[in-house]
């Protein structure tokens, strides 16, 4: 099995992340944290485990910032003890090529796309009896057994294959074709966030962001509440002219607080040393950055009792958030 991956080695991070803004290609040196080649061929963990061949993937900003080590090596998740390799490639569409003997939902030549597996482990691919709080409430990304067993995954989308266990994948539908599976799991992110946090009827909603994942949100607010009315702030004209085509009524190419408080409707104000704030703004706005700077912005942008939902967020701890507001 070749595979592209990176290796929790405190010493090789932080000289990755020294040297890679100088030179690129340093993440494929013997010195790099990064790791592309073949490992040894693994048989499967249990009966319920499957192996995957890759077909496509897709790459997400994530696997780069593992990859090239923009991450902070002091975000919470870098403690757990069981979380020591990371395999990249998570936007994996595959076929299935072996399966377990106890395997259910799958057999061999399914098309399918990549789930749970790039989330490591849980009380499912544990096979535990007795499921912790979070997984038992379909939560298995925030699994409370995640440090304390490593994970028998082996692989990622960036690679030949993988082995995952049967709950770690699930069927592709047959019409769609391979560009189009592997935009169903950005699709998933800006669906389950407006989902999760919808839109009320006559609401001003803002999304922040026209990247991959910030072009799905005003899509999927269409189709939770058509009656809303979405503004987007996008940085580029072909960002701009998708976002307007997949639901946004509003598109602006500046994060100016005068423009934003014309578009929500709401009262700008302004002093010496502040960047102000909007009286009356959005009813709800979903940041797909999720930076220091976008989330001091949705705070000053919101309507009282409005709702800021992160759907983006970066590998580092964030500074100087202003969380003052009336």
């Amino acid at each position: 099995m070749r595979s592209i991956y990176v290796d929790k080695h405190i010493p090789r991070v932080l000289l990755t992340k020294t040297i890679t803004p100088y030179w690129k290609d340093f993440v494929w040196t013997p010195l790099s944290s990064a790791k592309a080649g073949p490992l040894p061929d693994q048989p499967l963990p249990s009966p319920s485990w499957m192996r995957i061949k890759n077909l496509a993937c897709g790459i997400c900003a994530t696997d780069l910032s593992l990859l090239f080590m923009t991450a902070n090596p002091s975000v919470a998740p870098a403690a757990l003890p069981g979380v020591q390799r990371f395999h990249l490639g998570h936007e994996a569409v595959g076929v299935v090529t072996e399966i377990g003997s106890a395997v259910k939902r799958f057999k061999v030549d399914d098309r399918v796309i990549m789930d749970k597996h790039f989330y490591g482990t849980n009380c499912l691919n544990l096979e535990l009896e007795d499921l912790c709080e979070m997984c038992a409430q379909g939560e298995t990304n925030f699994c409370l057994n995640k440090s304390d067993y490593p994970y028998r995954g082996v692989g990622g989308g960036f690679g030949d294959e993988y082995i995952t266990h049967e709950t770690g994948a699930y069927l592709c539908l047959p019409e769609l074709t391979l560009d189009q599976a592997v935009l169903v799991e950005l699709l998933g992110i800006g669906t389950h966030a407006v989902l999760r946090h919808p839109p009320k009827p006559a609401a001003k909603v803002l999304v922040i962001g026209t990247g991959m994942i910030g072009l799905t949100v005003p899509m999927a607010v269409k189709a939770a509440q058509p009656a809303c009315e979405a503004t987007v702030i996008s940085r580029y004209d072909f960002q701009s002219q998708m976002a307007e085509r997949l639901g946004a009524k509003h598109i602006l190419q500046s994060s100016e607080y005068q423009a934003i408080a014309k578009a929500s409707g709401g009262k700008f104000f302004s002093a010496p040393m502040n960047k102000g704030i909007i009286v009356g703004g959005f009813d709800i706005i979903y940041d797909c950055v999720g930076d220091s700077k976008t989330l001091n912005d949705c705070m000053r942008w919101v309507k009282a009792n409005g709702k800021v939902v992160m759907v983006g967020a970066h590998m580092q701890p964030m500074s100087r958030v202003d969380l003052v507001n009336v």
